[in-house]
């Protein structure tokens, strides 16, 4: 897939741009009224100097400084609206293009954040939008302003002397091809430059998340080794990026120089055969030496374009990206529960081995259904299909008879609670964390009762600040045992016909896991529920355990049955139990 081009690019920032036309056209007539005062100054002087100091007009020299404070105050007042007004545009395109990346990324399958490290995802949103601005704002500034100073300048200068003004022209096209040279190498750059910071950004994430475990194992070294590669990488790009700016605006700066060399040679010629005035010969000169500044400005400006732009295409990426097929219509109140698989297969992506292959299988409402096997046999597969987190590469999974597909996304989720090992708790308050979501309006009292069916009221009692407390990033400030059943508290209130426990006990000390599992026992009534465990001794006293290997089933039957069979539930049992 070709990139996009940069007209490309600036069509889609300037649809963000579009809903505040108002300031950045305020902006826009700001920077036009600026640029059309700088070759005022130079146009004060020729007569300055021919009426004033040779002409000995004493009236026209006393409105001089008149009209020079009279200058600086509209530039003043212009360059404060045009800065301003551009800088508010800009925060308002970071704001809407962060708000519709994290829009995108709640709609982006389960697949996309398998394939895509978090650390990339968090520079895309922290640090490759501010960059935009360079491109869309920052450098438009730079960009009209300045551009129609040097029009404005070379207008003046072709009025004055057109035959030296040619020699600027002359050139123009040896000027716009190193422009065009360094825009693709800067692109590129600031391309890898970016990448780059997502690497580094995950290589933080994972040392922040992950300390208990470096510290454990002595993982520091390694890790401050992964952490200076990264950061050397992203020096040697800021390097690279330097030497190529460094190099170019020189050159574009000496090219002009030779510029304007040859036209104070030939003007100081025009003078001594008094072909100009001395005010004509010195406000060309300032109007030349003016020129300067803005030329630098522009050829400055084209870095922080490409860098921009480079961070566009990363955005834009991102925003095109497909989002999980949610095509049904089918609405329902509340299911009955009734799960039923049909020939499911599913291979992952770069796998050559299925994880499900051609699995077939029967829920009744409210039957608990063990899932058991040796590790990637398929068990966390098969119950990730059923909230669509995945959909099967062939056969059908249906819910009361209608294939899940044909539910509405939201309204086939609102129907299954998960509770599983890794709990997901926010650095927000219990009461936050358990009314969550489509329940956040939950009452008081409902919450009371779903914490003291999770068997979790005695102990938030005794915190601090009870159900307002707040319990840090992840439920840092919790137990194991207590965020576990946090979790179920917050599976109660969703009050769900399905239910999947993925090791909803597993890593528990016994005290915790009596409470845990008094609370499981609470929430299971009445629900269709999947258990996903690899400690039989948990899913003993289930309907049915489905045996799963290779991601086949295997063996299906009540746990006497399965032993009884001598079959590979019974070697797994065996294993455990004898060990």
């Amino acid at each position: 897939m070709s990139l996009p081009t940069s007209r490309q690019l600036y069509g889609r920032l300037l649809g963000y741009v579009k809903p505040y036309w108002r300031m950045f056209a305020l902006s826009i007539v700001g920077l036009v009224l600026t640029a059309a005062t700088e070759p005022v100054l130079p146009a004060l002087f020729k007569p300055l100097l021919d009426e004033g100091f040779v002409g000995k007009n004493e009236d026209f020299i006393r409105w001089v400084p008149v009209l020079l404070l009279a200058l600086f105050l509209v530039r003043g007042l212009t360059s404060f609206v045009s800065t301003y007004c551009m800088a508010w545009v800009g925060s308002r395109l970071v704001m809407d293009l962060r708000a519709a990346m994290f829009d995108k990324l709640m709609t982006l399958p389960t697949r996309y954040f398998d394939q895509n490290p978090s650390g990339q995802l968090i520079a895309h949103l922290a640090f490759n939008v501010n960059q935009v601005t360079q491109s869309a704002t920052s450098a438009v500034t730079t960009l009209v302003r300045d551009t129609l100073t040097v029009l404005g300048l070379l207008a003046y200068l072709l009025w004055l002397n057109w035959k030296l003004t040619l020699i600027v022209f002359g050139m123009a096209p040896l000027t716009l091809w190193v422009v065009r040279v360094a825009s693709k190498r800067l692109r590129g750059l600031s391309r890898k430059a970016q990448q780059n910071i997502g690497d580094l950004t995950q290589v933080i994430d994972e040392a922040v998340g992950g300390h208990r475990v470096i510290k454990l194992y002595g993982g520091e070294t390694y890790e401050q080794g992964r952490f200076r590669h990264a950061a050397n990488l992203a020096r040697s790009f800021e390097m690279k990026r330097v030497a190529a700016n460094a190099v170019y605006e020189p050159l574009v700066q000496f090219l002009a120089a030779i510029a304007l060399a040859i036209i104070v040679y030939i003007a100081a010629d025009q003078a001594s055969e008094d072909a100009t005035t001395v005010g004509g010969f010195v406000a060309f000169f300032m109007s030349m030496l003016l020129l300067f500044a803005p030329l630098k400005r522009l050829t400055a400006v084209n870095d922080q374009m490409q860098r921009g732009l480079a961070a566009s295409e990363t955005i834009f990426s991102l925003l095109d990206q497909d989002t999980e097929r949610d095509t049904g219509t089918h609405r329902v109140a509340r299911a009955q529960g009734r799960l039923a698989f049909h020939e499911v297969s599913l291979t992952y992506p770069g796998k050559e081995l299925p994880a499900l292959d051609r699995i077939s299988l029967e829920i009744a409402p409210g039957e608990t259904v063990a899932l058991v096997g040796a590790s990637g046999s398929g068990k966390t597969t098969l119950a990730n299909l059923v909230p669509r987190f995945y959909d099967p590469d062939s056969g059908s999974i249906e819910l009361d008879g209608i294939d899940t597909r044909n539910y509405g996304l939201q309204n086939l989720r609102g129907q299954i609670a998960l509770v599983s090992q890794d709990v997901v708790l926010f650095n927000d308050t219990l009461a936050h964390n358990i009314a969550y979501g489509t329940k956040r309006d939950a009452s008081p009292e409902d919450i009371r009762t779903a914490c003291l069916a999770a068997h979790a009221w005695e102990f938030i009692q005794a915190l601090p600040d009870k159900l307002d407390t707040v319990i840090g990033e992840n439920g840092m400030r919790l137990s194991g045992g207590q965020r576990q059943r946090i979790a179920i508290a917050r599976a109660i209130l969703k009050n769900a016909p399905l239910l999947i426990l993925d090791e909803a006990t597993s890593a528990l000390d016994n005290e915790s896991e009596r409470h845990v599992q008094a609370a499981l026992e609470t929430l299971m009534q009445n629900r269709t529920t999947l258990v996903i465990a690899h400690r039989l001794s948990t899913i003993e006293r289930a309907d049915r355990i489905v045996v799963l290997e290779g991601g086949r089933i295997v063996e299906i039957g009540p746990h006497r049955d399965l032993l009884a069979k001598q079959g590979r539930y019974a070697q797994l049992h065996a294993l455990q139990f004898s060990a």
